[in-house]
């Protein structure tokens, strides 16, 4: 019997070139995770002692004062957001998002109001405050940020993200200084970071992270920073964030992923990363209308990828289409194609099983071949792959 659990399922056995996506179930869980969680499953805890131990190893890791483990990196913005408003005060955590006489507005750069698979501003509302965006989606200047600051302010989110508005924004330091001059503190959606210190050295109060992306755990998010706004946040469980808890083996698996961090031979993984890169680019060399490039990740991830360029006239196909063709059949490959209408899309090879890069330099040969010998050029106008795209996610779950 085949140990693919997929194949059980009836489900196709996805190879994920697009990165660590929750869409795709986010990455491969670490060995030592998969045992932590399995080990944890049959017994029972006592959760809030259980966090005490999260926070510890989270502390150790990230330099800050404590932490605890939480339902996602999206869960984490709400809840962060929810202390600075309540604090401890019990009453007004059983209230919201009823948020009275509290101070209930939160600043965002409009350059990083984007969405993650749902709005960044969507998880700050949730919590019943009100988004102020700062600056313009091009621009943004510390004098934009002390401007927007009122005595309704309760707090700023600053978003790290391949998605963001990457110039002419306000730095992370400069940001948190002007905050802070105005006693306001800073909250860092950082998901897919690697980064686990950076952050809060440049100012931030709370640093929110995915437990399930680079990290390798299970479903789950990080939330670490100052004692007593991590406090005023991991109590909201009592209210709000009853409905985002998370369980025991979450718990074990992040500090099981955390611990395994420390002693991953991250040379060894960006070594076999760059091996698939340099064949696919060889693979691709010399084709007609394709360009590759190896380029590194926007936010400063120790790790590149393939940018694949498609010239539709030469290459007989766009690189939509491309894109969708190779996520078709029983083995389907998932580029990440966030900048698709631009004529490109980009290779990841972080979430690679062995022999898998192979596999995926064979795809694109095969759609690439398919296409320059077709007697018409596939070219799906651009609004009629939106529109298709757009009547996809509303078709399921048929």
């Amino acid at each position: 019997m085949s140990q693919d659990i997929r194949t059980e399922l009836g489900l196709r056995q996805v190879i994920n070139v697009s990165g660590t996506m929750t869409s795709l179930g986010a990455s491969i869980v670490v060995p030592q995770a998969v045992d932590a969680v399995s080990r944890s499953l049959g017994q029972f805890f006592e959760m809030g002692e259980l966090q005490k131990r999260a926070s510890a190893t989270i502390a150790e890791l990230t330099g800050a004062e404590a932490g605890f483990v939480t339902a996602s990196c999206s869960s984490g913005i709400t809840l962060a957001v929810a202390a600075a408003m309540t604090g401890t005060d019990l009453l007004a955590i059983e209230r919201l998002p009823e948020t009275g006489k509290l101070r209930n507005e939160v600043l965002v750069l409009a350059g990083h109001m984007v969405s993650y698979g749902a709005p960044v501003e969507q998880a700050i509302r949730l919590a019943g405050a009100e988004v102020v965006p700062v600056g313009q989606a091009t621009s943004s200047h510390a004098y934009q940020v002390a401007g927007s600051i009122t005595d309704k302010t309760a707090a700023a989110v600053y978003v790290v993200s391949h998605h963001v508005v990457d110039y002419a924004q306000v730095p992370l330091r400069t940001f948190a200084k002007v905050c802070h001059d105005k006693g306001v503190p800073v909250i860092v959606d950082a998901a897919s970071e690697y980064d686990l210190r950076g952050f809060l050295e440049q100012g931030a109060d709370i640093v929110l992270y995915s437990g399930h992306k680079f990290l390798g755990g299970p479903t789950s998010g990080i939330v670490a920073g100052r004692k007593s706004l991590v406090r005023a946040a991991y109590l909201q469980n009592r209210g709000i964030g009853r409905g985002m808890k998370v369980g025991k083996e979450s718990i074990v698996g992040v500090m099981a992923a955390l611990s395994a961090w420390k002693t991953r031979d991250h040379a060894a993984v960006r070594a076999r990363e760059q091996a698939a890169l340099r064949l696919w680019k060889e693979r691709l060399s010399g084709r007609a209308g394709v360009h590759a490039d190896i380029v590194p990740d926007p936010t400063g991830n120790p790790l590149y990828r393939l940018k694949v360029g498609i010239d539709p006239e030469l290459a007989r196909i766009t690189a939509w289409d491309l894109a969708a063709r190779l996520a078709t059949g029983p083995v389907p490959v998932i580029v990440r194609d966030h900048e698709v209408e631009h004529g490109h899309f980009f290779l990841d090879p972080c979430n690679l099983h062995p022999g898998q890069e192979q596999l995926v330099a064979e795809r694109l040969a095969e759609e690439l071949d398919r296409a320059a010998h077709s007697n018409a050029a596939v070219a799906t106008p651009l609004d009629v792959m939106w529109l298709e795209r757009e009547a996809a996610i509303l078709n399921w779950p048929d």
